[in-house]
């Protein structure tokens, strides 16, 4: 219809304004043959003429089928040919059969209309084929918790760390994939570890704090790929206990997480791109402002008020609704208590002493530890918060000890790393600043001797300097 109408247009000045048909089709840089063809049919058949007129033959091929079987047989064929050649091979052929001779247009034709994925599959393997072609886990679960989807990506920010240097971090991110909805995610910097997929995990699983976000639950299935900290010893016995599955995708065949890194694309591409610190090219835009702390606030708001609430292209509803559809009830571990043990708490030896149990150059407290002096134990903590211990003596709890010293603060494993690290580097600012001054009252000549003779390889001062090896 729209080359009906540009035809239209083109006559339109003859037949509405009385311009001859010559200045018309000059005007519209038509041949006058042409515009008078255009009129004839339109005053014949009206706007319909003016369509454009497929030939009756058009979709039949004048070769017989033998030909176009030898020629699709040629494209398919290793190593791959070009039309030229394949048009080459075919002539050659079809003269010594007395059939019609293929031009080169009708044979670039015939090749043009083969399936893909015929000719993927034939010229490059099975496996092109299976990247190209086979979708992994593209079906839709049957319903919310039956499978989930987990997965890192390092974000396309930079931020500042606890030392005030400018880093990089990581997403971790857990998806519902009947609804497309986020159940839980972790920021954090470092490599991804089992740790790290722990933590997104327990968000996911336990009751968010958060009335608006109750997505929630034990999945049947927990898909992830073959990265270690998904590989873990770790992870496979929270799964046992807290009986889901854990699916690896194949290999090399990332199609199966597509949903989680399309995610992961809008995340960037429309959060993070707004903020300080975004890259852009590989490098950062703007200056980085924002501490993990405010990413983390920044992500979940965003998460929770926007990505989860609003309608989801493929599913045609938010993620939020999704989920919550028919009103069904998730299936909950007996505490988070247990679930902690059994997915974030890190497992030590150690030995009760008389005044509590010594860790992480910490020391905690608890009446009921005073039976078990010199015993040992086994004590499991939180790396996000080692202000508390739990203590168990032969797989049995025994209690909660304290550290009196930071009992009402939050004390995380990376504040004591960082803490340490920043205490060596003071001692060895000043322990660099007292050898440098006693380079100045050495006698003068003392470091070399003064000889007529070829001078001597320079030997290195016994004065040593120390530089930070964090």
């Amino acid at each position: 219809m729209d080359e009906a109408m540009r035809r239209f247009a083109a006559l339109r000045p003859h037949l509405e304004e009385g311009v001859s048909l010559v200045a018309a089709a000059r005007a519209a840089d038509v041949p006058i043959r042409t515009a008078q063809r255009w009129l004839s049919r339109y005053r014949l058949e009206g706007l319909d003429g003016l369509k454009v007129r497929k030939r009756s033959d058009y979709g039949t091929r004048k070769l017989p089928h033998p030909l176009i079987a030898l020629i699709e047989g040629l494209a398919l064929r290793k190593p791959r040919l070009s039309c030229a050649a394949i048009c080459r091979r075919a002539k050659a052929i079809a003269k010594s059969r007395d059939w019609p001779l293929p031009s080169y247009g009708t044979v670039h034709s015939i090749v043009q209309a083969l399936d893909p994925a015929v000719v993927t599959l034939a010229q490059d393997g099975a496996s092109a084929y299976r990247d190209r072609f086979e979708l992994i886990h593209r079906h839709r679960a049957s319903a919310p918790n039956t499978l989930w989807q987990a997965d890192h990506t390092m974000l396309d920010i930079w931020i500042i760390d606890a030392n005030g240097k400018a880093a990089r971090p990581w997403l971790t991110a857990i998806m519902d994939d009947h609804s497309r909805a986020i159940a839980g995610y972790l920021v954090f910097l470092g490599a991804p570890s089992a740790l790290q997929t722990s933590l997104a995990l327990r968000q996911a699983i336990w009751r968010k704090q958060i009335p608006d976000w109750p997505i929630c639950g034990i999945p049947e299935i927990l898909y992830v790929d073959h990265g270690s900290d998904f590989t873990s010893e770790h992870l496979e016995q929270a799964a046992a206990s807290l009986r889901f599955q854990i699916i690896h995708s194949a290999v090399a065949r990332p199609q199966g997480r597509g949903k989680i890194e399309r995610f992961f694309g809008t995340l960037n591409t429309e959060l993070l791109s707004d903020l300080s610190g975004n890259i852009v090219n590989g490098k950062p835009e703007t200056p980085p402002k924002l501490s993990l702390a405010d990413l983390d606030a920044v992500i979940g708001a965003w998460i929770k008020d926007t990505y989860n609430v609003r309608t989801h292209r493929e599913t045609g509803l938010p993620p939020l609704t999704s989920w919550c559809a028919d009103g069904w009830l998730p299936q909950m571990p007996d505490s988070i208590d247990d679930l902690d043990l059994l997915l974030v708490m890190v497992a030590k030896p150690r030995l009760v002493r008389r005044d509590g149990v010594h860790f992480q150059g910490l020391r905690f407290m608890s009446t009921i530890l005073a039976p078990y002096v010199g015993e040992s134990v086994t004590i499991r903590y939180d790396p996000r918060d080692l202000g508390e211990i739990r203590v168990f003596h032969k797989n049995r709890f025994l209690c909660r000890a304290i550290s009196p010293e930071h009992a009402h603060e939050t004390i995380t494993l990376k504040d004591i790393q960082t803490a340490r690290a920043a205490q060596r580097r003071a001692l060895r600012q000043q322990i660099n600043e007292r050898v440098g001054v006693v380079a100045e009252y050495l006698p003068e000549g003392t470091a070399r001797r003064k000889t007529e003779t070829a001078p001597r390889p320079q030997r290195k001062s016994k004065l040593r300097t120390y530089q930070s090896d964090d």
